[in-house]
């Protein structure tokens, strides 16, 4: 796979290309969007781009500034890294059976632990106070991610900057809860590690027909399951020695008891 830079017309791509030059994909650098042209090449332009995409620059002599509250050290009983996406599952189904189902949160899950071998962590289930579960956390090189899936098997779906509709239902104030809880992960992660966490919110919809979203919705990322991949090649955020931090302190189930 060949991988050449694009620029024109105030895009900014990276096209990835067969030796005889048959473009099969492209990402675009600034929003991380990425589409496979051609299906079957899915896997090899995900690792062509993340083999072209440079990780954030480590700077030894700006270590991160002392944690404001530092956590004693992790016990197995406290590691949320132990907790697969299975326990996540039924805990979703007994706190709303309406809005999650689980091949929506396996299929959730499963695309997001594709990413872990371009330098992301996963974590499923953290535990709010006061609240329901954060259905997954991802942490890498383009910042932290917190992740809420709604699966609408056959509906078509449309999102604008302060609800979601599905088909003909009420509107749901998705976005808007979507950002309260990636506002507690900032908080709670700041307040541990000392130094800012840039966190978005990220709603994922599956089994849907189609999915509509309004333009100037940009502080929420919304993805159909498949688009997932698209967090992969986002970078230059986090230094891979804070995303150490970070995941280290996330997968702490003591960091969140006062989120």
């Amino acid at each position: 796979m060949r991988v050449t830079a694009w620029q024109r017309s105030g895009h900014d791509r990276l096209y990835v290309n067969l030796p005889d030059g048959t473009s099969v994909g492209w990402a675009d650098r600034r929003s991380g969007q990425v589409v496979c042209l051609r299906p079957s090449y899915r896997d090899a332009v995900l690792d062509a781009l993340a083999r072209h995409t440079p990780t954030a620059a480590h700077s030894p002599e700006a270590p991160p500034p002392p944690p404001r509250s530092a956590l004693p050290p992790l016990t197995p009983e406290n590691d949320l890294a132990r907790r697969g996406p299975s326990g996540l599952v039924e805990r979703a189904l007994r706190r709303d059976p309406l809005r999650t189902r689980p091949p929506g949160e396996r299929r959730v899950a499963a695309e997001l632990g594709r990413l872990t071998r371009y330098g992301w962590h996963v974590l499923h289930g953290i535990p709010l106070p006061r609240a329901s579960d954060l259905g997954h956390l991802l942490i890498g090189p383009g910042g932290v991610f917190t992740v809420d899936t709604l699966h609408c098997p056959g509906a078509a779906v449309r999102v604008d900057a302060t609800t979601a509709t599905v088909g003909a239902g009420l509107p749901l104030s998705c976005p808007a809860e979507s950002r309260a809880g990636a506002l507690r992960v900032r908080t709670a992660l700041e307040r541990h590690c000392g130094f800012p966490v840039p966190v978005q919110p990220v709603l994922v919809f599956t089994g849907v027909t189609a999915l509509t979203v309004d333009p100037a919705l940009s502080d929420v990322r919304v993805y159909q399951d498949r688009q997932i991949s698209a967090l992969g090649s986002l970078t230059g955020t986090l230094a891979p020695d804070r995303v150490t931090h970070l995941f280290t302190t996330a997968r702490d189930r003591r960091a969140w008891l006062d989120a």
